[in-house]
């Protein structure tokens, strides 16, 4: 029987030593590289055949949601009229282990007439397509992971690892933050994360649950049901918080034996609720609560109630702790 463990280990550990090669081997070539492409007035199109096409297209995707707008270009296409889509200004990433893939090459001239540079990542420095670059950055020419030295495995982890360190250096240099990130995620979990807000979740108006300072323990736990929050503000005459009510805080008058009808709720109300403003990201409500160990939050501002938002309603947006 084939030992599957065995061989799992020998290629990761083949491709964990290539990228640590790559590591030490980042030079000033890289930023070049990085500097070419931060300058650039149009797009970063990346291009690559076969395997190196599938880790071009991953690239691409990734400079385009860190503020580097670019496209994927596919070779065999750019020869047959899609090489239009390149004007001047643009700039062309192209990633080949061999740096002899006869599509790209082919192309090559005419975007050296039209002024594009070019950055290419391949394992061969005295290649057509490096001495045709005006940066190459160099992915060792390594043997690959697979045995037989022919499946591009170490090659292509290389590439993409020196597309994902390129996108981050750019991410960082232009100061790129979650709000410029959710621009180009606005749905699907990494959406809501960055912009839901409390504000499209919470309880309003009549929906909070609230009671006056001098009712009773009983009222209070009459509202929580009625509402069903598993708490209850507790407010002035004029509406002003004055604390809280909750599952818990009954638990305690129970234990310590405060008469349900009579009790005035302000006696045994947690007087310091969490408070957020309505602008407040879901996600940063919801690590608020994991951190306090509570179900709901107070929305208010400049003293005014504006509503109450619960656990269980940001968790049913898919957002996780």
């Amino acid at each position: 029987m084939h030992n599957y463990v065995l061989s799992a280990k020998r290629t990761i550990k083949k491709e964990y030593d290539a990228l640590e090669y790559l590591r030490q081997s980042i030079n000033g070539s890289f930023i070049e590289a990085c500097d070419l492409i931060l300058n650039v007035k149009g797009r970063t199109v990346v291009t690559g055949m076969g395997k190196s096409g599938h880790v071009a297209k991953k690239i691409s995707a990734t400079l385009s949601s860190t503020g580097t707008p670019s496209f994927f270009l596919h070779p065999g296409e750019a020869n047959h009229g899609d090489l239009g889509a390149l004007s001047e200004g643009d700039l062309l990433i192209a990633i080949s282990n061999s740096g002899s893939t006869s599509e790209i090459i082919s192309f090559l001239p005419s975007l050296k007439r039209l002024g594009v540079p070019i950055i290419s990542i391949c394992g061969d420095k005295s290649s057509e397509l490096a001495t045709y670059s005006d940066v190459n950055l160099d992915i060792l020419g390594l043997d690959e992971a697979c045995p037989l030295n022919l499946a591009p495995t170490t090659s292509t982890t290389l590439s993409l690892v020196l597309g994902d360190a390129i996108a981050i250096a750019l991410l960082e240099a232009r100061g790129f933050s979650e709000k410029d990130f959710s621009l180009s995620h606005p749905v699907g979990a990494l959406g809501r994360k960055l912009t839901l807000t409390v504000a499209e979740l919470m309880y309003t108006l009549d929906q909070i649950p609230k009671v006056l300072a001098h009712q009773t323990i009983r009222d209070g736990i009459l509202e929580m049901n009625l509402k069903g929050l598993g708490m209850t503000l507790v407010v002035s005459q004029n509406n002003a918080l004055l604390g809280i009510f909750t599952d818990g805080d009954l638990r305690r008058a129970i234990d310590s034996e405060y008469h349900l009808k009579s009790t005035q709720i302000e006696n045994v109300m947690s007087k310091k609720p969490k408070i957020i403003s309505s602008d407040t990201l879901a996600s940063d409500a919801l690590r608020i609560m994991h951190q306090s160990k509570i179900t709901s939050l107070v929305v208010s501002e400049n003293e005014q109630i504006f509503g109450v938002v619960h656990l269980h309603d940001i968790l049913k947006t898919g957002l996780k702790k």
